[in-house]
C-alpha cells in the first residue's frame, strides 16, 4: 500500500439539530456506533442548536471529546448555551460569516412557594454546572476580561468574528460536504 494510500482519512457528513436532551444523546451514541462501524476516521458535523440540559450536554462533550473518531464541527447558524460545550468536543471548529454563539451561566425556575432548603439545593446545583461547563470554555477559548464579566451576569453573544479571536473557532468557513457525499442527519 503506497503512504499517500495509507494516510487517507474516511470522512463523513452530518447534520445535528434540535435541544440538547436525551433524545439528542440517544442519537449521538447511535451515530457514533455505526460511525465506528463504518469505519470512519474524520466526522464533519453541522451543529444547529439553542442548548438544553447541561448534564447531557456534558455527557455528549466527554462523548465525543474522548472518541475514537475525529469531530470537526461546524456552525452555520446558531450554537448556544449548553450546545456551546457539545461544539467545543470538535477538534477542528468552523463557523460561517453570518453564525452565532451565544454562552451564558445555568439558570433555573423554582416552584412557587418552595422552601428555603429546595432553593438552596437549585443554587448549589446551579453553581455545580456552572464551575463545570466553565471550565471547559476556559480549556478551549480565551475571552475578554470584559466578555468574562459580561458573561458572569448576562447573555454572552459572539459573531464568528469574535469567535475566532477568542479560539472557538479555528476560521471563519462553511459547512460544505463535497458533491455526491452523502448527508446523515444524526
Amino acid at each position: 500500500m503506497s503512504e499517500e494510500h495509507s494516510e487517507q482519512k474516511n470522512e463523513a457528513w452530518f447534520t445535528l439539530s434540535g435541544d440538547v436532551n436525551s433524545d439528542m444523546v440517544h442519537r449521538v451514541f447511535e451515530a457514533v456506533a455505526h460511525m465506528t462501524e463504518d469505519g470512519i476516521d474524520v466526522a464533519h458535523v453541522l451543529v444547529q442548536s439553542n442548548g438544553g440540559y447541561v448534564s447531557d450536554g456534558l455527557c455528549l462533550y466527554n462523548f465525543l471529546a474522548n472518541s475514537p473518531i475525529e469531530f470537526v464541527m461546524y456552525n452555520g447558524g446558531a450554537v448556544a448555551s449548553i450546545a456551546v460545550i457539545v461544539y467545543l468536543a470538535g477538534t477542528r471548529r468552523y463557523a460561517s460569516e453570518t453564525a452565532r454563539f451565544m454562552v451564558h451561566k445555568s439558570h433555573a425556575t423554582a416552584s412557587p412557594g418552595a422552601r428555603p432548603d429546595a432553593l438552596n439545593i437549585i443554587v448549589e446545583g446551579l453553581r455545580a454546572d456552572d464551575a463545570r461547563t466553565e471550565s471547559i470554555l476556559r480549556k478551549h477559548i480565551e475571552l475578554t476580561p470584559e466578555q468574562w464579566a459580561i458573561h458572569q451576569y448576562s447573555d454572552l453573544h459572539l459573531n464568528a468574528r469574535d469567535a475566532g479571536l477568542a479560539g472557538m473557532i479555528n476560521e471563519v468557513a462553511d459547512f460544505r460536504p463535497p458533491k455526491g457525499a452523502r448527508l446523515s442527519n444524526i
